[in-house]
């Protein structure tokens, strides 16, 4: 396994990335987008299976804007105080606008290494960054051939540039993996994406994880539901296998 840190050219600054391959060779390109914690061991270690099995993985941290890696140096606990009073300017650091101006630079900044082979990438976010991944599917349509969202949170919303409302320029596959009791995506919210999905007329999946709460792929979590992680992996290797080899 092959681990490089880069820096990468953002919108409004420097994104430091890790990069994860196989090595010896040229691999179908991943860009995945972390939860709102960040990039830690969690989920490089997530990012390293999914590289292990013939990818090559891009990891930016999308939130350059609050700060340098390590985001935080605690560990975060919901409900904690200190937890809490990270979580706005996190946030606010990452706003839809902000999603869109960077999406170009990561999906170039992937496509342009050596170790990619095609000319199209797959993309997958998790919690605040599942309507990230969309909303590159959207500014991107003729780079990305698939996005993935797990337990993506605000994927509607009341505001004009809701995610959901960028569905009709995405041209790659789409799928969607919801959490149960999330009030990040209630049912109603779920509804309106799927009819807006089904009007759609493009190749999506949209299904709940039965029993999975929000943030249940991330080991390490209180939530973290392994049977279901799994299927979470067994999902999002079909996905790219149909559309990035």
């Amino acid at each position: 396994m092959i681990e490089q840190k880069i820096t990468v050219k953002a919108a409004d600054g420097n994104a430091e990335a890790i990069v994860y391959s196989p090595g010896g060779g040229t691999f179908p390109p991943l860009l995945f987008y972390t939860d709102l914690f960040g990039v830690r061991p969690a989920n490089q270690g997530m990012a390293q299976r999914v590289a292990a099995a013939g990818y090559t993985v891009m990891m930016p941290n999308v939130f350059y804007r609050y700060g340098k890696l390590p985001l935080l140096d605690f560990e975060f606990q919901m409900g904690e105080e200190r937890s809490m009073k990270a979580l706005g300017p996190l946030f606010g650091s990452l706003t839809g606008e902000n999603m869109e101006a960077d999406a170009p630079y990561y999906v170039d900044a992937l496509l342009g290494r050596d170790d990619v082979q095609g000319g199209k990438i797959a993309v997958v976010g998790y919690c605040f960054t599942g309507a990230m991944a969309l909303r590159t599917a959207a500014i991107e349509p003729e780079k990305v051939a698939a996005a993935a969202s797990f337990h993506g949170g605000r994927l509607v919303t009341e505001d004009d540039d809701s995610p959901h409302a960028r569905i009709p320029k995405v041209k790659g596959e789409l799928y969607f993996g919801h959490a149960v009791e999330d009030q990040s995506a209630t049912p109603a919210q779920i509804a309106k994406l799927d009819n807006t999905l089904k009007g759609w007329g493009g190749q999506f999946q949209s299904e709940m994880y039965e029993g999975a709460r929000h943030g249940w792929t991330v080991p390490g979590r209180d939530v973290y539901d392994q049977k279901q992680a799994e299927r979470h992996y067994e999902k999002l290797f079909g996905l790219m296998k149909r559309t990035i080899g």
